[in-house]
């Protein structure tokens, strides 16, 4: 059994880095001080690597040097630092490029980061990126990431930007070709009590290898992350810039496959948002949610079925969130921090059941009332929709719900405060269709499944051999 390679300090990365003739490039650092910077040149020897360091604190300042470019209009945003990266760039190459030694291969570091501030009161979060070459006079590749400071001390979080950016860049030139080594590397010596990286981009001829959808799984796969996100046109997208200020309607779901029964899940819950007074269709993201759990496969990562799976709902025009949120009283402060208006969560019944039991909280110190004060604060609720007793034909809703009398009383409250709601607007011929079954069918090539689906998806599933279809010729 090989043993797990050896985890090298900050420092010696960085001596390692200055002491390759090869790499040359420059520094600029907004926000954080300049510490990566800073590292280097404790390092010894920095003067083989750095060309030039910068520090454009003043927005004036900043917006002169890179206003050439292009504007970006959020200074701690990913607009910001690809217009830096571009700039540095461009510049140690116009610069150094005709007088460079041999084998010499350019790169620019860029970070812009909110630190905590004095009042300790806002988010502390950043983009790094690299844009360098991996042979002398080739194109340049890019690597940008996004993190989230999680240290209450100012000093502290410009200690880890600085051995963060130095991970970043000595991935970058030694572990490109192993990308999970990659993205574990950036940890190394860190821990995500300290720092999250919640996106990663990989980008470049040398790169071009990289499905960067799967690289963002592989961020909550190694717990660097607690979720990621996918627009509805499959690019990976940091949660901030999705979420912030929107309206957001989450529909959790295994989606294996996506079936009518989930359209109608979606659509119905949708119609039930839209009757909230300052309902702004243009201000609201629906997502789909698929939590860790169910990217497993009897212990093992299924890469492809994840990845059939967002295919799918992408082209369903729907944003895809994945996350290792096993109780929804995690989800919502997820969601809630990046300051969402309203929030709403799809549920079926027999779910919500689970969430009133008290044997899931034996964790937390306030037991169930304390999950219940998280899951519901003032701009949360949850839309239940309802299933099919198929022996009485008959709906089971809310109203048919009963719970100990310990928990009861924390039902009724919810009830009584419109905290849930029965979804009312369904189709109840759809509550027939279970997903496990269209499954078991699909499997052994079965007949019939194909009505239980959206057509579209139907011919996806055979076009692409999803979810074990072999055809019927087979």
């Amino acid at each position: 059994m090989s043993e797990k390679p050896e985890t090298l300090t900050i420092h010696r990365k960085a001596l390692d880095i200055n002491l390759d003739p090869t790499i040359f490039g420059s520094f600029a650092e907004i926000g954080g001080g300049q510490e990566v910077a800073r590292t280097f040149f404790q390092a010894g020897g920095a003067s083989g690597t750095i060309a030039k360091t910068i520090s454009a604190y003043d927005k004036r300042y900043s917006d002169a040097i890179y206003s050439r470019h292009q504007h970006a209009k959020r200074y701690v945003s990913r607009e910001r630092l690809e217009v830096m990266l571009e700039a540095e760039y461009d510049e140690v190459l116009s610069f150094l490029n005709e007088t460079k030694t041999t084998g010499t291969r350019f790169f620019s570091f860029a970070d812009t980061v909110s630190t905590l501030n004095f009042k300790k009161d806002n988010i502390s979060h950043g983009w790094l990126g690299v844009r360098f070459q991996l042979k002398e006079n080739a194109e340049p590749n890019c690597v940008i990431i996004h993190l989230r400071l999680h240290e209450n001390d100012n000093l502290l979080q410009q200690n880890t930007l600085g051995m963060l950016g130095v991970n970043l860049i000595y991935a970058c030139y030694y572990l490109w070709e192993r990308p999970n080594s990659f993205l574990q590397s950036l940890l190394d010596n860190l821990s995500t009590d300290r720092v999250e990286i919640t996106m990663v981009n990989m980008s470049g001829a040398e790169l071009s290898y990289i499905d960067n959808r799967l690289l963002a799984v592989q961020l909550v796969k190694n717990e660097m992350t607690s979720a990621i996100m996918f627009d509805r046109h499959g690019q990976v997208q940091e949660p901030d810039d999705m979420l912030y200020k929107k309206n957001a309607i989450v529909f959790r779901g295994s989606f294996r496959p996506v079936t009518y029964v989930s359209v109608d899940m979606l659509k119905s819950s949708f119609s039930l948002f839209k009757k909230d007074e300052d309902y702004d269709k243009n201000n609201t993201i629906p997502i789909c949610e698929i939590t860790l759990n169910n990217l497993l496969s009897e212990g093992d990562f299924d890469e492809h079925d994840f990845l059939d799976r967002v295919d799918l709902l992408n082209e369903m025009g729907q944003n895809v969130m994945v996350s290792n949120f096993k109780e929804f009283y995690r989800l919502v402060p997820f969601l809630t921090q990046f300051r969402v208006i309203k929030l709403r969560i799809v549920i079926g019944i027999e779910t919500f059941e689970k969430v009133l039991n008290e044997k899931y909280y034996t964790n937390l110190k306030g037991g169930l009332l304390e999950a219940l004060g998280v899951l519901f604060p003032g701009n949360m609720k949850m839309y239940v929709y309802p299933s099919l007793d198929e022996k009485t034909d008959n709906l089971f809703t809310l109203s048919d719900l009963t719970f100990p009398e310990s928990t009861q009383h924390l039902f009724r409250h919810l009830v009584e405060n419109r905290l849930i709601l029965d979804i009312k607007n369904m189709n109840k011929n759809y509550l027939r269709i279970h997903s496990k079954e269209i499954l078991n069918q699909i499997h052994h090539n079965g007949t019939g499944w194909e009505s239980m689906v959206p057509v579209f998806i139907a011919r996806r599933i055979k076009e692409r051999k999803l979810f074990g279809y072999r055809g019927n010729n087979e």
